[in-house]
């Protein structure tokens, strides 16, 4: 059924306000990238083991996003149709983001404190995904084809900007005179503070989108689609088989972009603390001043990725040819990752975290346009939920073998960035065997 609904272009606040929550969101989830291994090494984490603590968060995604997809594709109340999900993701996130930091001051023993913060982190991710995905929804719900593109550039742009607040929280508290050391087997301050402050602006977000956004009752939705009415919102049995098999060419063509993309990203937020500690301030002791310094500067330099992004975010909408500049954005970072092995001065690093950032912009925003451009609008959170795990997967299966990586490369952590590199440009050349179609309109000439 072809919508003969005229999509009309939403207003530009319009479209910020669709995603405004992404902000708190990601603030959550800055501050979880940038710690999680400095939480853990401090709790007395050995590094070779340092990624397994990585791989329960993406198992939880790849469970939970499917799950939060489906049901929200057939949930229409009061509250909305996605907007429920995101109360209660946020919700749960706020009480784990005040429980995590402190799982070292609770007079646990070692392997107590990490069984303690390891169930913490899961709750913590899972609650994430849990408030992150019905933004990415939404977009495809209520934007047309033609704006996609700009919705989830705005998107992108939001969220690095909550990742800045996230990244540099630590280093800020630090320099208003919150300590940054602490008794061994305990998270400074510093760090404990910034997860109270990410709760807080977490709580102020979800607010905002519940008060600025309506979504489309069932009947406008389905016209707006193109789909039919009667079985919009229908509880219809989930055949997780029977949608992969009839899921576009594209799902799959970009998935295999998202493996190597993101395993390339858990090494860089499993590995960044020890390997700059290392390279810069010649230090391997995690209850030193040198490596909680490193800790600091982790959180600048995923900033200085987030400003990176940022910008790039803004050029990116400015390519008529996604798969260009897709790219363009993986080479770049991919040289970004590569070139940390060259520079042992923290500042030189900064050129390396801003062409990192041009990849996490297109990471971000371009696999959510061509996908849901491809994708008919009665089963997009569906669609959307099973797309996870081609974010959730490559982070286990890097997360599983990071140690085995780390052993052949002498236990030397920088080299866990080269290799990243490395897989950012494989996924660049995986980019070529993408061609974009579309679920509900033809495609426009310049976009494949």
């Amino acid at each position: 059924m072809k919508s003969t609904t005229v999509k009309t272009d939403r207003s530009f606040r319009q479209l910020c306000d669709l995603s405004f929550g992404f902000f708190g969101v990601q603030i959550a989830y800055a501050l979880q990238s940038a710690n999680i291994s400095r939480i853990f090494a401090t709790l007395g984490a050995d590094p070779h083991s340092l990624s397994f603590f990585w791989i329960l968060p993406p198992l939880m995604g790849i469970i939970v996003q499917p799950i939060i997809g489906v049901a929200s594709d057939r949930t229409w109340n009061r509250l909305g149709r996605r907007l429920p999900y995101l109360l209660i993701g946020a919700l749960t996130a706020v009480i784990v983001m005040c429980l995590l930091p402190n799982a070292g001051s609770f007079g646990l023993t070692v392997a107590g404190a990490m069984i303690f913060g390891f169930i913490a982190l899961m709750f913590l991710d899972t609650s994430i995904n849990m408030a992150m995905q019905p933004f990415k929804m939404l977009v495809g719900d209520m934007v047309n084809e033609k704006q996609k593109g700009l919705a989830y550039s705005i998107q992108s742009f939001l969220c690095n900007a909550g990742s800045l607040v996230g990244y540099l929280a630590p280093i800020i508290l630090t320099y208003l005179g919150i300590s940054n050391l602490a008794p061994k087997g305990v998270v400074p301050d510093s760090v404990t503070f910034s997860f109270y402050l990410g709760a807080a602006i977490l709580i102020l977000c979800v607010i905002y989108s519940f008060i600025t956004i309506k979504e489309m009752p069932p009947k406008e939705y389905a016209e707006f689609h193109g789909i039919d009415p009667a079985t919009t919102g229908k509880n219809e049995k989930f055949n997780l088989i029977k949608l992969l098999r009839e899921a576009p060419a594209t799902f799959w063509s970009v998935g295999l972009v998202q493996f190597f993309c993101w395993a390339a990203f858990l090494f860089m937020w499993t590995y960044t603390n020890g390997a700059i500690a290392s390279t810069v301030w010649h230090t391997t002791d995690v209850a030193s001043e040198g490596y909680q310094a490193a800790g600091n500067w982790v959180g600048t330099l995923f900033a200085v990725q987030a400003v990176g992004s940022v910008l790039w975010a803004i050029v990116i909408p400015r390519f008529l040819n996604h798969k260009t500049v897709y790219i363009l954005s993986l080479v770049l970072g991919a040289f970004g990752f590569i070139s940390t092995l060259f520079f042992a001065d923290k500042y030189l690093l900064f050129i390396s975290y801003l062409l990192i950032g041009c990849a996490w912009a297109a990471m971000l925003a371009l696999p959510f346009t061509i996908l849901t451009n491809s994708l008919k609008g009665d089963n997009i959170g569906a669609y959307l939920g099973l797309f996870n795990g081609t974010i959730c997967l490559p982070q286990i299966v890097a997360a599983a073998l990071g140690g085995v990586v780390l052993h052949l490369v002498g236990g030397h952590q920088i080299y866990m960035l080269v290799a990243a590199g490395v897989l950012l440009l494989f996924g660049a050349v995986a980019v070529l065997f993408i061609r974009e179609t579309y679920g509900e309109h033809n495609t426009p000439a310049s976009a494949d």
